[in-house]
């Protein structure tokens, strides 16, 4: 133990022999008066006013109980069906390496278009896939325009996912500053339903294609800047 928790002293002689027998004695009479000034205050009530255990029990404060947070509830994605057009459809996130000049970087800015392709088939929204494209890419524009009259007014499209199972690229740079990505393009039949869930058009089949997307790096971004089937 250390020096402030116990201490240890030695003594000699007979002075010290009979210090020791007084002090026992002083101690014996006062633990009996202890004992009896005790059981004087604790018979048939509670403590004193000035008492140490009130003061403890006034000076403990109440524990609280800690209120657990309630949890958000997360929006569960539902895809369209004739009782309505999908709902909490997720935006997709432009990955790292799409934003480098790098031929993974191609490869994976072109799956990334065309996720934003099919979230436009899902919600009508064509902002997020024509911020990424060029006016100038006709095809483009075609797809872009008939999503919009599809989506006008009550009306919404079903299924039209798009999947590509192959691309490819040299990942060189032709005379007009594109680099050139062969695709196979897979895509899901489209049903076209209007409010009350009737089809306001034929359904268009399901299709596979394929493909080549002309993409530039422009201002340290990738941007589409044509796509033509391959006949």
């Amino acid at each position: 133990m250390t020096s402030q928790s116990f201490f240890t002293s030695r003594f000699s002689g007979s002075s010290v022999a009979r210090s020791r027998v007084g002090r026992s004695s002083a101690a014996a009479a006062l633990v009996i008066g202890c004992a009896l000034a005790l059981s004087g205050c604790n018979s048939g009530g509670s403590p004193g006013p000035g008492s140490t255990s009130s003061q403890v029990a006034a000076e403990t404060p109440t524990a609280s109980a800690t209120a657990t947070p309630t949890p958000t509830p997360t929006a569960v994605y539902k895809p369209a069906d004739a009782t309505g057009p999908a709902q909490n459809v997720p935006v997709p996130v432009l990955p790292e390496v799409a934003k480098t000049e790098t031929k993974e970087g191609l490869e994976a800015f072109t799956r990334y278009w065309f996720e934003l392709l099919n979230y436009a088939y899902q919600t009508g929204d064509i902002a997020p896939v024509q911020a990424v494209t060029s006016p100038a890419c006709e095809f483009c524009s075609n797809i872009t325009s008939s999503l919009t009259t599809n989506y006008r007014g009550d009306r919404w499209l079903a299924g039209g996912r798009i999947t590509i199972p192959a691309a490819s690229t040299s990942f060189e740079r032709s005379a007009d500053a594109n680099y050139q990505v062969i695709l196979q393009v897979l895509q899901d039949t489209i049903t076209y339903y209007e409010r009350g869930g009737s089809e306001f058009r034929a359904a268009t089949k399901s299709s596979n294609t394929g493909n080549v997307i002309l993409v530039g790096f422009e201002n340290s971004a990738w941007r589409v800047n044509g796509l033509h089937p391959l006949r």
